[in-house]
């Protein structure tokens, strides 16, 4: 019941329910545009590219943009190329004295930094896009699903529809976080990945029943494993190390009274700060090796990596995507956890952490925390990530359901919805209503 009157609530407030209406009527654009097949293929003959990216580093691609790459859609592209366009722009923030001065600006300096994100976006489109049209022969497509044929005129039309299908697809995730609710980025790579859920978990069904192989108690047991992993990405998403803060009592003045001190309070620092973007940043380079091998694959070097780094559940594959989220761990904490600032709030606030210093050594001591908290949280975020190959190799689960194990697939599902639901349940306790993640009766609206 309690469920049931919180989003009553939610329906209440008007802010609150435009950003949410606004927020899945944009998804099912997304959705909808990744059914619509580019000008020129016959969508009846698109089963053998459906069967190729069924499972590997392609069916979790394929995952990535909802069935769009399996479709030849006009979204086949998703939204990887401006996650790609992301990273580069944030590890060049770290060299280029030029980005530095602009996340120093503000609102401005980041305007900046986006409009470069998106001008990168295109040129990674403007690649990406007829490497995917020259591909499609040889993933299955056969010759006569090009309507057109594949000339000059296919790849020109196909290449300028797969780019604006990126950016317009980038353009909806921007809205989504401005006039939305939530990340927008995030949630329709979440979307994609709900999207292949059913037909997994169908897959899985139909290999232990209608094959005899464990029957419902290996489904049974499958998802008890399942809601343990679960509970186990949701306790790693909200851990937080509670760091005791003490503030100076208020004069008439507006001053703080030396040596007096109000009620003890907790500044709270999130064991994963970083949420889920180091699994996306890990997942997007880990398409590099393969591409590499391809490229190399008349050397043994090259045809080493292809085979390794093309099976998503293999071992060197798995310890490369854990020292990678790792290492992205730590460098999206360092971006999105700005010690300095929280220093200097404490100490303007008349607020410090008793033992320590205000300013400098406050916040060496916040950064000191950080990494200490950030090393465990990047383990167990890492565990997460690959616990899917273990899965595979210990009860033989069929690949597309493994995804959903930990893994990618699984941790972006929950990190995408509990700040979204975070999100929500500001809206509601700003307006004095119980929040989705908060027991007790409701009380009376503000308006």
């Amino acid at each position: 019941m309690k469920f049931i009157d919180t989003l009553k609530n939610v329906w209440k407030i008007t802010e609150l329910k435009d950003r949410i209406v606004l927020t899945i009527g944009l998804l099912l654009v997304y959705r909808f545009g990744a059914q619509v097949v580019l000008p020129g293929i016959d969508a009846s003959q698109l089963g053998a590219l459906a069967e190729s990216t069924d499972q590997g580093l392609l069916g979790l691609l394929n995952a990535f943009t909802g069935g769009a790459f399996a479709n030849a859609s006009v979204f086949a592209l998703g939204i990887m190329p401006y996650i790609s366009a992301s990273i580069v722009v944030q590890l060049m923030g770290i060299a280029i004295p030029y980005l530095q001065k602009l996340q120093k600006e503000g609102e401005s300096g980041r305007k900046k930094i986006n409009q470069i994100t998106r001008w990168l976006t295109i040129g990674i489109c403007l690649v990406q896009a007829p490497g995917y049209l020259a591909s499609l022969p040889s993933l299955g497509i056969p010759p006569s699903a090009f309507l057109l044929g594949t000339g000059g005129l296919f790849y020109f039309s196909s290449i300028v529809i797969l780019v604006t299908g990126c950016v317009f697809a980038m353009w909806l995730g921007e809205k989504i976080t401005d006039k939305g609710i939530g990340n927008g980025i995030s949630l329709l790579i979440m979307v994609g990945i709900i999207a292949t859920l059913p037909q997994a978990f169908l897959q899985e069904f139909a290999a232990r029943v209608t094959n005899s192989n464990g029957g419902l108690i290996m489904i049974l047991l499958e998802l008890v494993i399942w809601l343990v992993i679960i509970m186990a990405s949701i306790m790693l998403v909200m851990a937080v190390r509670k760091v005791p803060v003490q503030y100076a009592r208020r004069t008439a003045s507006g001053g703080y009274e030396k040596n007096v001190f109000g009620s003890r309070q907790f500044l709270p620092l999130k064991l994963n700060a970083s949420g889920v973007m180091p699994i996306i940043f890990a997942q997007a380079i880990m398409f590099v090796p393969s591409l590499i091998g391809k490229s190399l694959e008349s050397s043994d070097a090259g045809q080493w990596m292809q085979a390794q780094f093309s099976d998503i559940f293999g071992l060197w594959y798995n310890i490369l995507f854990a020292l990678l989220i790792i290492v992205f761990t730590y460098f999206y904490t360092a971006i999105t956890v700005p010690t300095n600032k929280m220093a200097d709030d404490l100490k303007r606030s008349g607020g410090f952490i008793p033992g320590i210093r205000p300013g400098s050594e406050t916040s060496e001591y916040l950064d000191k925390i950080m990494s200490q908290i950030t090393l465990p949280g990047s383990i167990f975020l890492a565990l997460i990530a690959v616990f899917p190959a273990i899965i595979v190799k210990l009860m033989d689960v069929q690949q597309g359901w493994a995804l959903f194990f930990g893994g990618t697939s699984l941790l972006i599902m929950v990190g995408v919805a509990i700040d979204t639901m975070q999100q929500v349940n500001s809206y509601l306790l700003n307006k004095h209503y119980d929040g989705l993640m908060k027991t007790g009766k409701n009380r009376k609206a503000v308006a």
